[in-house]
């Protein structure tokens, strides 16, 4: 049995992130995760389990869908 390919998540993290003046180590430290775990997920190289988007929303003061997508972003949204 073959493994599926996940879809993608598409995410503004990084946007919200230096929008609040926040390093990805500041971030990381917030949310209980390693630094390059922020830039993974800031690359698209890796989809947060729900528990950790949510910490993320609450550490950038968000909703979940203002973060995460399945569908890419506008630009300039």
């Amino acid at each position: 049995m073959s493994r599926q390919k996940e879809d993608p998540v598409f995410n503004r993290v990084e946007e919200l992130r230096v929008a609040k003046g926040l390093t990805r180590q500041q971030l990381a430290d917030a949310v209980g995760v390693h630094y390059q775990t922020v830039g993974y997920l800031e690359r698209g190289e890796y989809s947060p389990s729900l528990v950790l988007a949510l910490k993320i929303a609450a550490a950038l003061e968000a909703e979940v869908p203002e973060l995460f997508s399945i569908k890419p972003f506008k630009k300039g949204k």
